[in-house]
């Protein structure tokens, strides 16, 4: 305890001296070629600021993603190893030997990687290059959870109880759990992302989910120490943007709510959060600034904050010392360029603003767009982006990407393919360009959670900006509703393959026109003879019947329906087959994409995916094969990271038999009923598809 009070006190001591730190000698370096320690869409993000600043910039890259979108915007790239992070990305000797080689004076990391690695700031100084972000000791402060909440309780910022000690056994942590009460969050001090994040409901869910988070947390950050909070049901998440210069000044740039989460990771964030008065979002700011002054920050940075839903409390989370994922909503209602304040700062420029001088303005949204399958538990994916139409952008609204149509979503990173970024003049305006903008945001061969989002951006209760951290599962059935396809949207699909089959039918008998994109479909072979079409949609299989009338039209039933008279025809719209139809007066419009016996329709409630179900003389044996019953299958691509059965092995149902890493998650397998090990095809380390058998039973 006495150790405990004069290490407070020395922190008290050092938020007293801030200012006299601040009067320290600044070094001013020019930055004129600058090295991304990064990936993907943050990657490209930092390189347009710097090209518009003449700044040269530097790519790394894996094995991986050699052909990527970042290694083709950087003005240089280089080679820094195998696609596995800890191979590549993470490895700070390698990236800093580039930047040496290439003669850049500093090094940008974006976010994630090594973007809050002590270690690697440190290297970066002692090696004379610019490490574009806050000191070293700000990183190790507020990267170690603990830590940062005695440094901010010192510092007068609210935080939330629990225990942060350093006496890591089991028995101890029970014993504080105890007193804190259930239910609590179990948190590992270090990282973040969700990782090393786990719940436990009751007492008797404590030491299963304590022992699941140090594994997990281990694997994320090379460090299996948990703290414990007591656990907020309902809160709201809410982080305040502060940025800080080398002379002492700190301003904050107003509050995004990120409230709206799955797997403890935001999908869904915007700025400013709603409700809140202005003499609360002026406390949230000035503690932010309170927290970044404590550590003598410099740069971007981000302070948490649970808030409680019912009184408007708030209390510290931790610190994120970086450029925040979600960074663009503030620009856009602010009006500025993190990135340039970045490299500025680190320059050793003072901050451009005054506190007085940041005007918030309207409202922004960002939702981030991701390979997974939500309504699967939101298990990630990856593969090939076969087709990929964005919004076009303009001043109210932002793509952030690091893909293009032909790239891959790769089992090695985050699943991420985008950040759609929106804003209007307020809350209202903003959130219906946002579901519009979603829309237009297509993507075929590769499932994602662009209809998710638009299911969610219209929810009523998100309307109404009633949002917790807990919103998705308590709306699961409202946001999860078991969807009826209307017969409309069938005749669409079917319309849509035999409109596409007379286009290439035509082509290849010499006609003038060669593609889908084209408007005449000269060759109609078997002109009034009436045409049956299967079509699987999801688990439901439909026949639709077509009849080309003699004017032009056509007659279309589905399965034993009544006959709809439909007209159709097709709107010139850059890379889009866009059809319109008119089916018993109703005039709509869609997008269609087809691929093989695949077909996706586009149009304002999102994408419906569905197949041409071939004859079965058509159908080769190997595909009708399915998968064994008595298997444990791979439920998403990944790395199996560890077996725990053996082939001969009895095991029960329930039974962990495996772990898969996806995503830079950690999945456990277990066995679906009781069996014996008959097979086991892929060894530890080996790269797996989905739905690959990884362990057989007798």
């Amino acid at each position: 305890m006495l150790h405990k009070m004069q290490t407070m006190a020395s922190w008290s001591r050092r938020f007293a001296t801030t200012c006299s730190n601040a009067s320290q000698k600044v070094v001013h370096r020019q930055i004129n070629k600058l090295l991304i320690a990064n990936r993907g869409e943050i990657a490209c993000r930092v390189m347009r600021t710097a090209n518009r600043l003449g700044i040269r910039t530097v790519a790394v890259f894996s094995d991986a993603d050699e052909k990527s979108l970042h290694v083709k915007l950087a003005n240089e790239a280089y080679n820094i190893g195998p696609a596995a992070s800890q191979q590549s990305y993470l490895r700070g000797d390698k990236i800093l030997a580039v930047a040496k080689k290439a003669g850049c004076q500093a090094i940008h990391p974006g976010y994630g990687f090594l973007s809050e690695n002590v270690e690697f700031a440190e290297l970066c100084q002692q090696e004379q290059v610019t490490f574009i972000g806050p000191p070293a000791s700000a990183i190790r402060d507020m990267g170690i959870k603990s830590t940062s909440k005695h440094i901010m309780s010192a510092a007068g910022v609210p935080i939330i109880n629990g225990y942060h000690g350093e006496d890591q056994s089991d028995e101890k942590l029970m014993q504080e759990a105890k007193k804190i009460g259930f239910p609590l969050m179990i948190k590992a001090v270090r990282g973040g992302g969700g990782k090393g994040m786990r719940i436990a409901e009751t007492e008797a869910d404590f030491m299963p989910m304590l022992q699941s988070a140090r594994t997990e947390s281990e694997k994320a950050f090379g460090d299996s120490a948990m703290l414990l909070e007591r656990y907020v049901r309902s809160p709201r998440h809410v982080e305040v943007q502060v940025f800080a210069d080398h002379y002492g000044n700190a301003v904050y740039l107003y509050e995004r709510d990120c409230s709206v989460q799955r797997r403890h990771q935001k999908i869904i964030e915007e700025a400013p959060a709603p409700g809140l008065s202005e003499e609360l979002r002026k406390q949230l700011g000035e503690a932010a600034v309170r927290a970044a002054k404590a550590v003598n920050y410099v740069g971007a940075g981000t302070v948490e904050f649970i808030l409680d839903k019912e009184d408007l409390s708030f209390h510290f989370m931790e610190m994120n010392t970086r450029l925040q994922v979600e960074h663009p909503i503030t620009e856009m209602i602010t009006g500025t360029d993190l990135v340039e304040w970045q490299i500025k700062v680190a320059a050793g420029e003072r901050l451009p603003v005054t506190q007085e001088d940041i005007v918030k303005r309207g409202h922004a949204f960002e939702a981030r767009i991701y390979a997974e399958d939500p309504a699967g538990g939101f298990l990630p994916g990856a593969g090939p982006l076969d087709y990929l139409s964005t919004p076009e952008t303009s001043n109210t609204t932002r793509v952030e990407t690091g893909v293009r149509q032909g790239d891959e979503v790769s089992i090695h990173y985050d699943p991420m393919i985008a950040k759609l970024v929106v804003w209007g003049e307020n809350r209202a305006s903003s959130l219906q360009l946002l579901i519009e903008q979603l829309t237009n945001y297509q993507i075929a061969g590769l499932q994602t959670n662009i209809n998710f989002l638009i299911d969610l951006a219209r929810h009523e209760h998100f309307q109404a900006a009633d949002v917790h951290t807990g919103f998705i599962e308590q709306h699961t059935a409202t946001l999860f509703p078991k969807k009826v396809i209307p017969a409309t949207k069938v005749v669409q699909m079917a319309l849509a393959h035999t409109l596409n089959e007379r286009v290439q039918s035509g082509a290849s008998l010499g006609a003038k026109t060669c593609g889908p994109f084209d408007v005449e479909y000269g060759f109609r072979p078997n002109y009034r003879v009436p045409r049956s079409i299967k079509i699987k949609i999801g688990a439901m299989e439909h026949i639709v019947t077509i009849e080309t009338d003699n004017d032009g039209s056509y007659s279309v039933r589905v399965d034993d329906g009544e006959w709809m008279k439909v007209t159709v025809r097709r709107k010139p719209y850059a890379n889009r087959f866009l059809l319109e139809t008119n089916i018993e007066g109703h005039v709509s419009c869609f997008n269609a994409v087809i691929s093989g016996e695949n077909i996706s329709l586009f149009d304002e409630n999102g994408m419906i995916g569905g197949e041409i179900v071939q004859p079965r003389f058509l159908v080769t044996e190997s595909s009708m094969g399915g998968v064994d019953a008595s298997s444990v299958t791979a439920p998403m691509p990944g790395v199996l990271d560890k077996l725990f059965v053996k082939p001969g092995d009895t095991v029960k149902a329930g039974t962990p038999v495996a772990v898969l890493i996806a995503m830079k998650m950690e999945h456990v397998l277990k066995a679906a009923k009781d069996g014996v090990v008959k097979a086991i095809p892929n060894a530890e380390g080996s790269n797996v598809r989905k739905g690959a058998t990884l362990i057989s039973f007798e």
